[in-house]
């Protein structure tokens, strides 16, 4: 059994209906690694609830947690905490108990976590980077990236506005696109917009992404994934392989390595959209374009 997957721009993925689990709830899409970044547990803007079903429905050898997973911002203006919150961190402690390796690369929202490097909480390995080894031999640098991010680094005050604007931005886009959807429109992202029109927004998000390059250059590596900056995407620069995985506060996107080393973007919001357009859930699993084993 294959699925039917769809090619979208920048390497995404999606497929028709979304996958359901056996009869015994285990996951039906295997990778050999993936890579999840920018949860922001803690915030309102938190898509717990997608994350917890992408999580249900998926499995991986290495399951690598870049940065910004708890949101230690948020929570020191004003404590929030859903059931759905510690849902999502009970179903990671399970994938560590079961086997999968879990790394959580600490982040600047979550720089608590840089405390308690080379110590392993219920099997998850904290880290302040990782070099991973994918199936054809390339060493991927894994770093958040908020240490080559300028703002954070030389104008702390200025990373903390501007992350009181986005949660601003988040919570404009939350009402915008509760009337669009009454009117059967797709969800439309506020703060995405503002990034890719504003000039110095795409000046500062392509400054990011050639100082990553520039680092896994240095440290004569393949290629680097990151988050950060809540903007998922696979590109080459200069020779070296770029990868964001995104967030799951908007976007909904996860990296994923697949068993020959080939790494592509997870469109999940996308997936979800097509699941619903459809008639039923498929009788069948299908895979976000990868094929299923044979039965």
């Amino acid at each position: 059994m294959t699925s039917a997957a769809l090619e979208l721009p920048q390497g995404r993925l999606t497929t028709g209906p979304l996958p359901v689990p056996g009869d015994d709830g285990a996951p039906v899409l295997r990778f050999r690694s993936l890579f999840i970044s920018d949860i922001h547990l803690g915030t309102t803007g938190c898509q717990a609830e997608k994350l917890l079903e992408f999580l249900r429905l998926t499995d991986s050898q290495h399951l690598y947690l870049v940065g910004d997973i708890i949101d230690g911002w948020q929570l020191k203006r004003r404590f929030y905490w859903h059931q759905s919150h510690n849902d999502v961190v009970q179903k990671i402690l399970r994938k560590a108990r079961k086997g999968t390796r879990v790394t959580w690369i600490a982040g600047n929202h979550d720089e608590a976590m840089r405390h308690f490097l080379g110590v392993a909480f219920g099997g998850i390995e904290i880290a302040d980077e990782a070099v991973h080894g994918t199936a054809d031999g390339r060493r991927l640098l894994v770093i958040h990236g908020d240490l080559f991010d300028a703002v954070v680094q030389r104008a702390r005050w200025l990373a903390f506005v501007g992350d009181h604007l986005y949660t601003l931005a988040l919570y404009l886009n939350q009402w915008f696109n509760h009337v669009r959807a009454k009117f059967g429109f797709p969800y439309w992202s506020l703060s995405q917009y503002l990034k890719h029109k504003v000039k110095n927004a795409v000046s500062y998000i392509a400054d990011f992404e050639e100082a990553l390059a520039r680092e896994a250059r240095r440290r004569h590596l393949d290629g680097v994934v990151c988050g950060h900056i809540h903007k998922a995407e696979i590109r080459d620069i200069g020779g070296i392989l770029y990868c964001n995985d995104g967030d799951w506060v908007e976007s909904l996107t996860a990296l994923a390595e697949m068993d020959d080393g080939e790494l592509r973007i997870i469109d999940w919001r996308t997936v979800e959209e097509a699941a619903g357009a459809a008639t039923a859930l498929a009788a069948s699993p299908v895979a976000v374009g990868v094929p299923l084993p044979q039965e």
